[in-house]
């Protein structure tokens, strides 16, 4: 850039050097024209004047006289001030001139990437949980076929896991198995279980395990950014982004029976199999448990701060000496999670998808099917909206309890899958 502008004032100098040999004497090519008309002898004697004047002007210039008049200088030192000056401006500007290149972009990855660097600092603690049924086996490697999976993570170094509850009891005659980070998997037992919260714990004989740090959800903020973890569709280590929608959405508002909770609404994708994955903040900490997803956009979350009192009554039970409570009498299992159809939340459906008749009012959304299940084997698909089940209108998912715990044999179901209305038949099984 310096080269640059020496070139430039190079060039001017140039320019403006001629100034420095105007004559003084302005009067000479005039006078050779005027005598241009004359003799020869006159032209001759013109020459002799002006080599007489060429000799006097080497003569003096030899002495040290300039023989130019104070207005040359001015006509030369003027302008090359001012070019100078101009000069200077230009260089200045181009070196204050932003410029983009390759370089300038070095260490944006790192210092922008703030969703890996929450990954990196928990992942570590999530798990991945699978229930396995005992009765049925794989013809090829004689195992217990997967009955469902589901997420975790690790509270404590000693292998106490938290989860959800209908990850863990939501089918008779299975075990549960637990796969760490790392690979390696321990069978687990179920301590404490409240199905009020939907909230589990777990535990695996091994030590120095990696910890969730359990943050606070009373000083969340709608628009902050959260990250979901877990297991969904049993693809382990999945990551997903985005912000708290809402701090405080009732249960009553999801049509949540006997829970006073208010979950965490994100956009953050909670599929299946996230469920019971810590959804973090960016300071890596667990500010509540992925419980459920209504649609694209809307997921909920068990708040962390909940969750911290289901851990203190839990310890105070462990600590008499008395076995987990469920919360709820054991009824006939029909193997579904569900999420009571809301006016809102009926409202949200019909305006983000085309498959929703506009004369539905009512229902109970199919939100995850186990395999394997009754519900499976007579035909129900996550998805479905259960309408009616023995002639008798379902508005929330207290209508379903009360439809298995009447005790007939099999159940009539009336659903609507897209824009059809369908009719399966269930037998659930008893506990």
């Amino acid at each position: 850039m310096a080269l640059r502008s020496i070139n430039k004032l190079n060039v001017f100098v140039k320019r403006c050097a001629p100034t420095l040999f105007y004559s003084r004497h302005k009067s000479a090519p005039s006078a050779l024209n005027t005598n241009s008309a004359s003799s020869p002898s006159s032209t001759s004697s013109s020459r002799n004047d002006n080599n007489s004047n060429n000799e006097d002007d080497n003569r003096n210039n030899k002495n040290g006289y300039s023989g130019y008049s104070w207005r040359s200088a001015i006509r030369f030192f003027v302008p090359f001030s001012l070019g100078a000056l101009a000069s200077t401006m230009v260089a200045q500007r181009e070196e204050l001139t932003p410029t983009i290149s390759a370089r300038t972009l070095n260490g944006r990855r790192r210092e922008f990437n703030f969703i890996a660097d929450v990954v990196a600092g928990c992942a570590d603690s999530v798990v991945y949980i699978e229930i396995k049924d005992t009765r049925h086996f794989d013809y090829f490697s004689g195992q217990p076929i997967t009955a469902s999976n589901g997420s975790g993570f690790v509270i404590e170094q000693n292998g106490l896991i938290l989860t959800n509850a209908h990850v863990v009891i939501n089918k008779p005659n299975t075990m549960v198995q637990v796969r760490l980070s790392d690979g390696r998997t321990f069978p687990a037992t179920i301590e404490d279980v409240d199905q009020t919260s939907d909230l589990a714990t777990l535990r695996i004989q091994v030590n120095n395990l990696s910890v969730m740090k359990l943050g606070k959800s009373n000083t969340l903020r709608s628009g902050e950014w959260v990250v979901a973890l877990g297991s969904p569709l049993a693809l382990s280590n999945t990551v997903t982004a985005g912000v708290i929608s809402s701090t405080q959405r009732a249960s009553q508002e999801l049509g949540l029976r006997n829970r006073d909770i208010n979950y965490l609404q994100t956009d953050a994708a909670i599929t299946f199999g996230n469920s019971g994955g810590p959804l973090v903040n960016l300071d890596g900490e667990a500010i509540g448990v992925n419980s459920m997803k209504v649609t694209a956009g809307i997921s909920f979350a068990i708040p962390i701060d909940y969750v911290k009192v289901f851990l203190e009554r839990a310890a105070a039970r462990r600590k008499k000496g008395s076995a987990y409570k469920t919360g709820y009498p054991v009824k006939r299992y029909m193997g579904i999670t569900m999420l009571t159809l809301t006016p809102d939340i009926l409202f949200e459906l019909k305006s983000r998808t085309q498959n929703m008749p506009s004369t539905l009012s009512h229902g109970v959304l199919v939100w995850k099917v186990i395999v394997g299940s009754p519900a499976h084997s007579g035909g129900l698909q996550p998805g479905d909206i259960v309408t009616h089940i023995n002639k008798k209108e379902i508005k929330n998912s207290s209508d379903v309890y009360d439809a298995l715990a009447d005790g007939k044999k099999e159940l009539d179901i009336v659903i609507m899958r897209g824009v059809k209305q369908m009719r399966v038949t269930i037998t659930p099984e008893d506990p």
